[in-house]
């Protein structure tokens, strides 16, 4: 429903309620789910209306949505079945025990034992829990204080509870504003209209008995516009017309908030709330229904779209007993509760969304686990968005480095450079000529880490693309603006852009591949200090803040900017969002110094939350940061201050251990495990929580490559190679920036050329680890494994994948039946071997099954497809294609009933509308689900299409099939732009229909392609074919393979039942996991995986499905911590270019 949809139901509420329809009233509110009128429970919980009251919390929440949801209904349940106890009613209290409260069983059994032998009392209150139970009346006053709590609470309510601020009568107002409009558009306008409908638009007859024509329908005054982006603030006609507003409303969240690597590179429109006119964006609107459950709006998944993604239920809520009790008892998830208690309900929400955070202060990193020398004064921080130990530092003379944290060590060093003077402009060449040294203002990498970009104080912006280890290269020198560049972020509204703010006043949008400018936004009448992009479904937007308070917005467009703020204070103002991208937080600092930290009501364009803490006259600007969609985090008075996004209060301070600047930088890594902090010293001080310090010191246990570089102490930075000419149209292009073939099969695990190998610092243990021999794991004892419980049938495992969270598993068997695997949120904070997960299933008990038409589902290919915020699974197995809730397991909608069966799913990474179909009859169906068409079909493969992978760095579609081709499409016009054929091994025979599976690395241009045979490493978009890797005969034939979450390692599995691992970067193979390490010995029943899946955030573990059914969780011993150690050349290990290496496992060119 659109937002103008949504305000029009706030309307016909007040209209109906001044109108005295009560019972309709509350059945609109119950219906629509926008307001919840807590006078109206409170009424129907005191007269002890139970059904009235859960019929009413239907249409808000289900039993099963989340903790707090859950203890509500138990509540009223638990009173419900006291009262028939109280009455004498054993029959009723018995069928209310069976009927309502038999649910929470699943959830705690001993409670629900406990409550049963109440049955056996003559009077509940002999029961030591119930003793104080007093009457009905009280009862039940006691419990709506505790309802109340819950429910202001719960985040299904945020923004549910207040009913807009509306004047008297307001629909009838706007309905006499149309008539008046429609009567001076009469062309004969009577002094006294006698309007006698509403139905038809109002005309005043002319004298000649004529009617005058419609001003809806008037040719001559042109049709109604179209909705093509909001109209300038300048457009203040006195009948502005209404354009149709976007498919979904702007206000409303996106149900898959896109998973940027850093908050701070997403930033949301404030008041750009839909389609409609500016004029709209100048008022208070209706809070929007939040809704990161889902991405589709469908008629079955309406519910779950009012649902907003849960947080942690309030320590008030969870551990205040009114004293009344004393005993408590250990639940499954280690929380205590009181067994009777009224507002504590032992029970674990299991249908909480993946992307949910329960964290508490204890997560914050606060110890100090190191100190790094940086020689200059720090300016800007970046954690690399996937190698979580990469920080990236740029200082006040123009260097920027990049720090290993796990050694640690500095990788590179680059100083401020400019590529050709003479093409620059002449106060660019001026200004160097008095001075040529600059200060980094802002340094951030690119979303998937393959950039990085570097704003300085004159001028200039520089682009590197980093291809691991110290292996940075010049790809791009853009001359951004006349003065000072402010900031600098990356954006992706149709392809990678950058978008660069300036002292000059002015916002410009370049392209990332070629350095060409595509938007330039002027209007802001003090120098720019920052920006901040984001997008919402398909609406692209930036945030811009200036060093006079002023915010603006922008769309990818030539209309002047959206809406018009002040930032509190008037301050210089930077802007972030939480993690998941569901809540808007902004930090600055004004001339005076006074600082202001606060939360956004987007939808109002107003401050929702100030923070509290902040010094009063702060020594510079204050800078900030999120982290764990939990908490905030500011440098300030010599210290690093934190704050609980839902309380105002400071939460916590440290000053890490001092020698901290007034006004510190900090940055968090994307995890929330590491906090980098700038000093006074021209150092960095690292602080970690636990799972921080477990990371470093996992990294620290990695054994000396010869091919890193030296210590921070030690290291000489390489000269910077000269940059492209300033212009930017003739920048280096991002498909010229790969690693040519010698530097990818050299010596260097992390895929440096050789020119750029720097000196190391002798060492003994480095010496004796060049004595390199493959990793063999061949005992239980030497890795950590788990078979994942499993009460289902066993079926052969034919497809296997890790939620985005890191949390969950899921599978599809050959059977067509899903299984999830859940593992609790508390301890430990992600999928392990150590501890078993739960096969989860909802209350219902329904098991998420494919459709299997007339096939035999043995005899399909099956396939699936995870939204990003794991909210919902597309699958099939043969037949139709099914779009399942995960929540609820619920079937939403199936489409596409064969022939031909879809036999490979992926969704478009900028838009999960748009979905990827290959088919078994060798085509590629664009689809759009949020349509239900077909927007185009690609012909090219012979055989069913076996592999999809997007690149949203080239903007193409690779295909694989079970021809053994590979073709690559462009996703602008999807024109096929090449095609190849896998090189077939000598003497390798492939099936006739073997799976061609390919999947990119991280950098979106090297590309992985998997088959039976064979593993190669292309490169896109033309498909050059880097280096291929063939398995020794005695393994059998590659079943699976992928690349470890961070790209650096391969997974292979094996038809003997054994799992390889190779280093992504040069293909050697470096450990082998026999199957005797992880399957216990049964010479009856040959087991082998058919499918390998990787953790999203572990790059050491990895999960199997099996031939048996069964799925397998492997880790590294604790002791190791990693697979093996690549072999280094001085082993004889180096690459090999003859064919011979197909018998040891070496890779080929």
């Amino acid at each position: 429903m659109s937002s103008l949809s949504r305000e029009l139901v706030f309307l016909i509420l007040q209209f109906l309620d001044e109108e005295k329809f009560k019972e309709t009233v509350h059945k609109l509110e119950q219906e629509s789910g926008f307001f919840f009128n807590m006078r109206y429970f409170e009424e129907t919980v005191t007269n002890g209306e139970w059904d009235e009251v859960e019929k009413y919390l239907s249409g808000f929440t289900k039993v099963d949505d989340n903790r707090y949801s859950m203890k509500i209904f138990f509540e009223i349940r638990k009173q419900k079945y006291l009262e028939a106890l109280d009455k004498r009613d054993r029959a009723k209290a018995v069928e209310i025990l069976v009927k309502d409260l038999k649910v929470f069983s699943a959830f705690n059994e001993e409670l629900f034992k406990e409550i049963t032998q109440l049955l056996t009392l003559e009077n509940f209150r002999d029961n030591e829990q119930l003793s104080k139970y007093g009457d009905t009346k009280s009862a039940r006053g006691i419990m709506l204080v505790e309802l109340k709590k819950l429910i202001e609470a719960n985040p299904l309510f945020r923004d549910k509870l207040q009913f807009p601020t509306l004047k008297n009568s307001r629909l009838r107002t706007l309905i006499n504003q149309s008539l008046n409009w429609q009567h001076q558009l009469c062309k004969n306008p009577k002094a006294n209209p006698d309007i006698k409908t509403l139905f038809v638009d109002h005309t005043c007859g002319q004298p000649n008995g004529a009617r005058a024509p419609s001003p809806v329908t008037n040719p001559l005054m042109g049709g109604v516009p179209k909705a093509g982006g909001f109209p300038p603030l300048s457009a203040h006609g006195p009948f502005q017309p209404a354009p149709a507003p976007l498919p979904t409303s702007l206000a409303g969240w996106m149900a898959n908030p896109s998973p940027v690597p850093h908050p701070s590179a997403s930033a949301g429109p404030m008041g750009l709330a839909t389609s409609n006119n500016a004029a709209i964006m100048k008022r208070p609107r209706t809070p929007p229904t939040n809704n990161p459950a889902m991405d589709y709006q469908t008629a079955d998944s309406e519910h779950v779209l009012k649902r907003p993604r849960p947080f942690g239920i309030s320590d008030e809520c969870m551990n205040k007993n009114n004293g009344l009790y004393d005993q408590v008892f250990e639940t499954f998830d280690g929380m205590k509760y009181h067994p009777l208690l009224v507002n504590n309900l032992p029970v674990a929400y299991t249908g909480q969304s993946h992307g949910q955070s329960s964290y508490t202060s204890d997560d914050l990193p606060k110890v100090v686990v190191m100190s790094l020398p940086q020689g200059s004064t720090v300016k800007s921080m970046d954690f690399h968005p996937v190698q979580q130990s990469l920080l990236l530092v740029g200082t006040n003379i123009g260097d920027i480095m990049v720090w290993d944290l796990g050694v640690p060590e500095r990788l590179a060093t680059r100083n401020f450079k400019v590529g050709e003077l003479g093409s620059c402009s002449m106060q660019l060449q001026a200004s160097l000529a008095n001075d040529y040294s600059a200060s980094v203002n802002r340094v951030t990498w690119s979303p998937d880490g393959t950039l990085f970009g570097v704003a300085y104080s004159k001028h200039i912006v520089h682009l590197y693309s980093y291809h691991n280890g110290d292996d940075i290269r010049n790809h791009l020198e853009i001359e951004a603006h006349v003065g000072s560049v402010n900031d600098l972020a990356f954006s992706y509204p149709n392809k990678l852009c950058v978008v660069t703010c300036g002292e000059d006043r002015v916002i410009k949008v370049w392209d990332a591949n070629t350095g060409s400018k595509q938007y330039t936004f002027e209007g802001h009448e003090a120098p720019v200090y920052s920006v901040c992009p984001h997008h919402k479904e398909s609406i692209q937007f930036i945030f811009s803040t200036a060093t006079d308070g002023k915010i603006k917005a922008w769309l990818y467009d030539n209309l002047g900017s959206r809406v018009d703020y002040d930032a509190p204070g008037h301050s210089s103002t930077t802007m972030a969002y939480s993690a998941d991208g569901t809540r808007l937080f902004s930090c600055g600092t004004n001339k005076e110094g006074d600082s202001h930290i606060v939360e956004w009501n987007e939808s109002e364009g107003a401050v929702k939350r100030t923070y509290h803490g902040l010094g009063k006259r702060s020594a510079g600007v204050v800078q900030f940061d999120t982290t764990k969609n939990r908490f905030l985090a500011a440098g300030d008075e010599f210290q690093v201050k934190f704050w609980d996004m839902d309380s105002t209060n400071l939460l916590m301070a440290t000053d890490a251990e001092g020698g901290l600047p007034a006004s510190p930088c900090i940055r968090f890594n994307k995890e929330g495990i590491l906090l980098a902090v700038s000093t006074n010293e021209n150092g960095i001080k690292i602080l970690a929580n636990q799972e921080g310090i477990r990371l470093l010191r996992t990294m620290e246990n990695r054994p000396f490559d010869a091919s890193r570089v030296a210590s921070a102490a030690v290291v000489k930075a390489p000269a910077m190679g000269t940059f492209p000419p300033a212009n930017p149209v003739v920048g280096t292009s991002i498909g010229d920036r790969a690693a040519p073939v010698t530097a990818m099969v050299g010596m260097n695990s992390d895929n440096r050329s050789l020119v750029d190998v720097k000196p190391r610092v002798p060492d003994e243990s480095g010496e004796k680890s060049r004595i390199w021999k493959l990793t063999e794991i061949n005992e239980p004892s030497q890795c950590r494994s788990l078979r994942l419980p499993d009460n289902l049938t066993p079926m052969r495992v034919s497809r296997l994948i890790y939620t985005n969270s890191g949390l969950a598993i899921l599978a599809l068997a050959s059977n067509a039946v899903h299984k999830l695997w859940k593992w609790q949120r508390n301890v430990p904070s992600k999928a392990t071997a150590s501890v078993a997960p739960q096969l989860w299933q909802p209350s219902s008990g329904i098991l998420m099954t494919n459709d299997i038409s007339d096939t035999n589902p043995e005899d399909a290919v099956p396939c699936f497809a995870l939204s990003k915020n794991d909210s919902y699974v597309m699958s099939a197995s043969g037949g139709k294609i099914s779009l399942f809730n995960m929540m609820t397991f619920k079937t939403m909608t199936t489409f596409m009933p064969p022939p031909p069966a879809a036999t490979f799913l992926a969704f478009h990474p900028q838009d999960n509308n748009i979905i990827a179909i290959g088919m078994e009859d060798s085509s590629i169906q664009i689809y759009n689900v949020r349509v239900d068409e077909v927007k185009t079909k690609l012909k090219g493969h012979q055989k069913r299409i076996t592999g999809l992978a997007f690149s949203h760095v080239l903007n193409v579609l690779v295909s694989s099939g079970a021809d053994s081709q590979l073709c690559v499409w462009n996703t602008d016009g999807w024109e096929k732009q090449a095609s190849k054929f896998l090189q077939s091994p000598t003497g390798n025979t492939a099936a006739p229909l073997a799976d061609t599976r390919v999947q990119f690395h991280h950098d979106q241009i090297h590309l992985l392609a998997v088959h039976e045979t064979q593993i190669a490493i292309y490169e896109a978009p033309k498909l050059e074919c880097l280096m291929q890797w063939v398995p020794r005969e005695a393994s059998g034939s590659i079943t699976h393979a992928t690349y470890s979450c961070d790209s650096q390692s391969i997974y292979v599995s094996f038809e003997d039942g054994s799992v390889g691992v190779l280093t992504a970067s040069t293909l050697r193979f470096r450990c082998r996991i026999n199957p005797t390490a992880y399957l216990p010995p049964n010479p009856s029943l040959r087991v082998y995986p058919l499918v390998v899946a990787v953790h999203p955030s572990d790059p050491n573990q990895f999960a199997l499905g099996l031939t048996d059914g069964g799925v397998c969780v492997i880790e590294p011993s604790e002791s190791e911590g990693k697979w093996g150690t690549s072999p280094p050349l001085e082993n004889g290990a180096g690459p090999s270019t003859t064919s011979g290496a197909a018998g040891s496992e070496q890779p080929q060119r």
